[in-house]
């Protein structure tokens, strides 16, 4: 036992006084406490917006996520979207209706390989001179 110790044995505070030989006792709590209470000054100096709720988050049934899709994903599915009727082939072009899968835009992300008529509510720019320019059209349902 080290000699301090055995010094105050017998001694009630072991000469701290009587709250700071306490858990948290000399400086006034753990953490946060008494942010409403003692330390009311520091918490309105310091942290003002601590308390309270702030900015504003939009209900889940109001936000909606646009479903999107690249030129470079259509070409790489395109027999599965033909045997699936959402792709039809007439001649050298092919008709993509992307409306019926439930797609909202179509992005410029890859190459135009052949010449597509595509059905779709949003297009990109870059999407829509590249389509263009490989002899095809975009129209809006």
């Amino acid at each position: 036992m080290p000699s301090r110790t055995r010094k105050f044995r017998g001694s009630r505070t072991h000469g701290r006084g009587k709250k700071s030989g306490r858990g948290a006792g000399k400086m006034g709590g753990h953490g946060n406490a008494g942010l409403h209470k003692h330390k009311v000054m520091r918490m309105l100096k310091y942290y003002p917006d601590h308390f309270g709720r702030h900015g504003f988050k939009r209900p889940q049934k109001v936000a909606y996520a646009k479903i999107a899709i690249d030129i470079k994903e259509i070409r790489e599915r395109m027999e599965e979207l033909v045997r699936e009727g959402i792709a039809v082939r007439k001649d050298d072009r092919i008709a993509v209706n992307l409306s019926e899968m439930g797609v909202d835009k179509l992005l410029g992300s890859g190459n135009v390989t052949s010449k597509l008529d595509i059905t779709v509510s949003e297009t990109s720019e870059a999407a829509k001179k590249k389509i263009e320019a490989a002899g095809g059209s975009i129209t809006q349902p």
